[in-house]
């Protein structure tokens, strides 16, 4: 990727983070807060650059559409908005774990009878628009696919990010990590 299409989607993403980042993440946090805390949980627990840069991204499909599509009953399937937007700029590192963290909270609900207890409401109204709990079959379907793992792990970063009185560094402290995700002309 040239230079120029680096510094372009860099600087969109960090456009829609300020165009559309105070929006409501239906949470008690905004969407940039979500995202920052996020990231910030993954750092904290010693994540590399790619995952840091996925757990900050993998809710950029919400800032491509209308926030109060839920409350209509309606799965915008965000997760895959965000993926198909983001994987023309960042390598599948990044990408994947976002396109995969909706089917995590499915995978996390069938495996671990502990999980859906400690679901927001928000993610509970979610998880029944995204199809429940998976099956078996979905179970072994899911694990045998490449970064289920980095989902899984966002995933669960992605339930505790939701504290209005979190304390984050600011976007622009994950510049690099989100640099460093960016396609090559190699990749």
């Amino acid at each position: 990727m040239s230079n120029n299409k680096t510094l372009d989607a860099v600087a969109e993403v960090f456009a829609r983070f300020a165009h559309y980042g105070n929006l409501e993440y239906g949470e008690s946090v905004t969407q940039r807060q979500h995202a920052l805390q996020t990231a910030c949980l993954a750092e904290h627990e010693g994540a590399d650059s790619l995952l840091i840069a996925a757990t900050l991204l993998h809710d950029f499909g919400h800032l491509l559409h209308d926030e109060d599509i839920a409350d209509r009953g309606i799965d915008a399937r965000h997760e895959e908005l965000g993926a198909q937007y983001l994987e023309r700029y960042f390598v599948p590192a990044v990408v994947e774990p976002g396109r995969l963290h909706v089917q995590a909270k499915r995978y996390l609900c069938a495996v671990d009878s502990a999980y859906f207890s400690t679901l927001s409401p928000a993610s509970v109204q979610s998880l029944a628009l995204q199809g429940g709990p998976f099956d078996p079959a979905e179970v072994a379907a899911f694990a045998a696919l490449p970064h289920w793992q980095a989902a899984v792990d966002l995933r669960r970063w992605d339930d505790l990010g939701k504290d209005p009185h979190m304390t984050t560094p600011p976007l622009e402290h994950y510049r690099p990590h989100i640099t460093a995700g960016l396609k090559t002309d190699a990749s």
